[in-house]
């Protein structure tokens, strides 16, 4: 079992629809649209060498993911965002377990 967007989601959140132009719109975070831009990029360079379409099936619903928490709750994006950067910048330590290993535990694929 996987979690989607939509099990988190309440009922009147239209999702985005799940093409890039509408994952892109819904990215209201720079730092989304900056990796969104420079994941696109390198997952069409990929396709176009081994002319499969998987890759970018795959990077298509990451995004999704990404883009659904984006309409949900931008300023949680914006929040993850900042915790993000003060870890990379060692200003903060983590704490508690890795949400892998959560999300492992009640049986969620990840």
């Amino acid at each position: 079992m996987s979690a989607q967007p939509h099990d988190f989601m309440p009922a009147d959140s239209p999702l985005p629809e799940k093409n890039l132009r509408a994952i892109r719109a819904a990215l209201v975070i720079p730092q989304d649209r900056e990796a969104f831009d420079a994941g696109l990029k390198a997952v069409l360079d990929e396709v176009r060498v081994s002319l499969d379409l998987g890759a970018l099936n795959a990077f298509v619903h990451r995004w999704w993911i990404s883009a659904c928490d984006s309409v949900r709750d931008p300023e949680g994006r914006r929040q993850m965002h900042i915790r993000a950067g003060q870890v990379l910048a060692g200003d903060i330590a983590l704490e508690g377990k890795p949400w892998r290993e959560i999300l492992a535990a009640r049986g969620i694929d990840v």
